[in-house]
């Protein structure tokens, strides 16, 4: 088989293609998975550079997110060779052309969901439902601001919401990325380039009070902004930053009574990941969630899609192909 292995932490170029390997062999409770396409997370990068919040082992090959084919299932009766999947997590890094899962990673892929929407499917979505439901008790209407709502987990918040009730504004910076998400069903868009853009999204909530919820992605950015724009009793789920947070001040938090949540996904309790995967497998199959598909690159172009993951403005899920 052939995979992407990490000899040594740094920059993209440690991302390297490596031919000739070992095809693992799975045991039992285990799945073996011909990986047709990859997700490629925030995260992967993080891990790559040598992330002291997610330290791996020498050589390693990255990727959690992805789809394909069962090939083999030595002791599964859920899983039979041939089997269209998803998995979420696996034992194995996903950036190759296989990769070893415990058969409680693996999940059926319906027929109308392609193996590389497929691949944005775990990460974006588990994320999401856990933000808005799990977290923030996210109840028809009610109001939400998702920030990068264009991104992986912002379109999967988006279609989320939209699906339970929830009165939706985005902000993303371009206008592809806007477009994008008014189509997934958003009721406000802005961008968050706009240095009046808080003021402008407090505007079109009810009594200009601000909005129940923020999802928020780069909270060493926006947190001082969420907490003008959240309304009284609100809550703010932090599901990603880069950084500290200069010039925060508690008295505002106090002032708003509201609550600020931190996130980590792989937290989830099993009966948190089966409610995950009850709705997701749910919402694909209905339709009502759709993972979309930015770009898709070729896995020997994994330092490519690295750099487009941090500083690319592209709308939706980045997908390598083995």
């Amino acid at each position: 088989m052939h995979a992407i292995v990490i000899s040594k932490f740094g920059d993209p170029s440690v991302l390297e293609l490596k031919h000739d390997l070992a095809v693992p062999t799975p045991s039992p409770g285990q799945v073996l998975v011909e990986i047709k396409a990859v997700g490629v997370n925030p995260l992967d990068a993080d891990i790559r550079a040598g992330s002291k919040d997610f330290p791996v082992n020498l050589p390693h090959t990255p990727g959690f997110d992805g789809a394909g084919v069962v090939v083999d299932a030595p002791s599964s009766t859920r899983f039979k060779n041939g089997d269209r999947v998803y998995l979420a997590g696996a034992l194995t890094g996903t950036y190759a052309s296989h990769a070893l899962a415990q058969e409680n990673q693996v999940h059926p892929l319906p027929n109308n969901v392609t193996f590389s929407q497929g691949a944005g499917v775990f990460a974006a979505y588990s994320t999401a439902y856990r933000a808005l439901v799990q977290k923030a008790k996210a109840r028809p209407g009610q109001t939400v601001l998702v920030h990068g709502a264009s991104g992986g987990v912002g379109i999967a918040a988006v279609q989320i919401a939209v699906a339970l009730g929830l009165q939706v504004i985005g902000t993303a910076s371009t206008k592809e990325g806007r477009d994008l998400v008014t189509q997934q069903g958003a009721h406000q868009l802005f961008n968050h380039r706009d240095s009046d853009y808080i003021g402008r999204v407090k505007l079109v909530t009810k009594d200009g009070a601000g909005v129940d919820i923020v999802i928020e992605v780069l909270a060493d950015v926006n947190l001082v902004k969420d907490l003008d724009v959240i309304r009284v009793g609100g809550t703010v789920v932090v599901v990603g930053s880069r950084g500290e947070v200069d010039k925060l001040a508690p008295g505002l938090l106090m002032m708003k009574d509201a609550t600020v949540i931190g996130f980590a996904l792989h937290r989830s309790t099993p009966d948190e990941v089966a409610e995950q995967r009850a709705f997701i497998g749910a919402g694909l199959t209905n339709g009502s969630l759709r993972p979309i598909v930015a770009k898709e690159f070729a896995l020997v172009d994994a330092p490519k899609a690295h750099e487009e993951i941090l500083h690319g403005a592209h709308a939706g899920k980045i997908v390598l192909l083995p």
